[in-house]
C-alpha cells in the first residue's frame, strides 16, 4: 500500500507518530510530509527525534517543496491521512489554498477522488471550523476527530491514542488488532 501522512502543528503529534509506525510495520510505502510547525510539537510534545519520525517513511518531502511527486494526480497513491490537523491546513483544504505540500497533495486526493482522512484537533469548534469541515466532508474526506471510547476500558494514554489511530487504519482500508469490535470482550450489557 503507498500512503500520504502529513503533520501539521495542531495538538496530537503522537496520532501522526503511532499512524507512521503502524503504516511502518505493515511496509506500506509512506510518503510523509511534516510542516514547520508539525516538527515544533513534535519537538514538544514528545521524546520523538525528527531523525526518528524520518525513518518511519519511505519518502520524506519539505512542505514547500511543490514539485514533490505527491503534488500531481498523475502519482497514483492508495490514501492520504492528515493526523493531526490543525484549522488552518483544514481551511486551505476546504477552500483549495494550496499553499504547502500538505494541503496541495491534499486538494490532489480530493480532484482524484481519492480517499483522505483527516484528525482535525481543535476545541471547541467555532462556526467557521464547523462549516470548513462540512465542505471537507461533503467532498467525500473522512473526518476523524481523535474521540476516544470508554467501552474498552481504556488504562493508558497510548491504548486511547491507539484507538484514534485505529480508526484511522479502518478508514485507509489497513488490517489491525488496535482497536477491540463493540460487543468483544468490551461493552457488555450491565443489569439495572
Amino acid at each position: 500500500m503507498k500512503v500520504i501522512v502529513g503533520i501539521t502543528g495542531a495538538s496530537g503529534a503522537i496520532y501522526g507518530i503511532r499512524v507512521l509506525e503502524e503504516l511502518a510495520a505493515r511496509r506500506a510505502e509512506v510518503h510523509l510530509v511534516v510542516s514547520r510547525w508539525g516538527w515544533e510539537t513534535i519537538r514538544s510534545e514528545t521524546d520523538c527525534h525528527p531523525r526518528d519520525v524520518k525513518a518511519l517513511a519511505t519518502f520524506v518531502y519539505r512542505e514547500d517543496d511543490l514539485s514533490a511527486p505527491i503534488s500531481s494526480g498523475s502519482f497514483r497513491v492508495d490514501a492520504m491521512a492528515v493526523v493531526p490537523c490543525s484549522m488552518k491546513t483544514v481551511a486551505a483544504i476546504a477552500h483549495g489554498y494550496s499553499n504547502d505540500l500538505i494541503s496541495r497533495a491534499a486538494s490532489v486526493r480530493i480532484k482524484e477522488r481519492g480517499t483522505l482522512v483527516i484528525v482535525p484537533r481543535e476545541a471547541p469548534l467555532s462556526p467557521i471550523h464547523l462549516e470548513n469541515l462540512l465542505s471537507l466532508a461533503r467532498l467525500g474526506v473522512v473526518v476523524l476527530p481523535p474521540m476516544p471510547a470508554f467501552y474498552n476500558r481504556p488504562t493508558s494514554v497510548r491504548e486511547l491514542v491507539d484507538h484514534t489511530v485505529g480508526r484511522v487504519l479502518d478508514q485507509l482500508g489497513i488490517e489491525h488488532n488496535l482497536v477491540r469490535p463493540w460487543g468483544a470482550g468490551g461493552g457488555q450489557s450491565v443489569e439495572l
